[in-house]
């Protein structure tokens, strides 16, 4: 595992070299929220960075339910029992292993890799404009149908989940990257995507963190760049 700290922010990296998988510690006044929870085998390392930081873990907010997002979270749930657990109402349902397409998803299937046998259940479900410490919720669907981000309006923060990616090079969400196209290969909508992208992007963040690849200080420039390779991609 490799950290990198920005403002409040801790980058946990996982795999950096071979498939890069990221989530975050933010470090709070009385404890910390994890932004994300990896793959399964990283609940030692996240539980050893805590420790390290001096805080324990008080929140567990998911920014969507693929599986190397949310591998960790029995695990962490069970170090950490007293730490809530927050997901978008959409997530909750492929979190519990529901990969069917719900009415408001257009009849489009659910992409990427869906958990199967998670036990933790949510014990809170985030709408738009929800707090979850300093962090406030900005719903931002298309890599899955209920992805959001996290952005803390003091330090420019903005945790993105798969919204965007910086592996391979930033690109919204369902822009193939030949370096690291697995992103692409998961998302639910790309239009959906591209939308949310220029929402999150109006928030004008100074740092831009993300599920797969390394934060981006002063990101406004690579995201508008990475917006207009999607919607040159999604011409007709």
């Amino acid at each position: 595992m490799r950290v990198k700290k920005v403002q409040n922010v801790y980058q946990l990296a996982f795999m950096p070299s071979v498939f890069p998988v990221n989530c975050y510690l933010v470090e709070e006044q009385e404890g910390l929220t994890l932004i994300d929870c990896a793959l399964g085998f990283a609940a030692r390392d996240i539980a050893l960075a805590a420790k390290t930081i001096g805080k324990p873990i008080t929140e567990i907010a998911l920014t969507h339910a693929h599986i190397d997002h949310v591998g960790a979270l029995d695990a962490l749930k069970k170090q950490f029992p007293a730490a809530q657990v927050s997901v978008s109402e959409r997530e909750a349902k492929i979190l519990a292993g529901d990969k069917s397409a719900s009415p408001e998803d257009g009849g489009k299937p659910v992409k990427g890799g869906i958990p199967k046998n998670i036990q933790t259940r949510p014990d809170r479900l985030l709408e738009e404009g929800d707090r979850v410490g300093s962090l406030e919720v900005i719903l931002s669907p298309g890599h899955s149908p209920g992805s959001i981000s996290f952005f803390d309006r003091r330090s420019g923060v903005l945790l993105a989940g798969d919204a965007f990616q910086t592996r391979g090079g930033t690109a919204v969400s369902g822009t193939f990257k030949p370096l690291f196209p697995f992103p692409a290969m998961a998302t639910w909508d790309k239009r959906t995507a591209l939308d949310s992208a220029k929402n999150l992007t109006l928030l004008q963040p100074s740092f831009l963190a993300v599920g797969h690849g390394r934060m981006l200080d002063h990101p406004i420039r690579f995201m508008e760049q990475a917006i207009r390779d999607a919607e040159q991609k999604l011409k007709p």
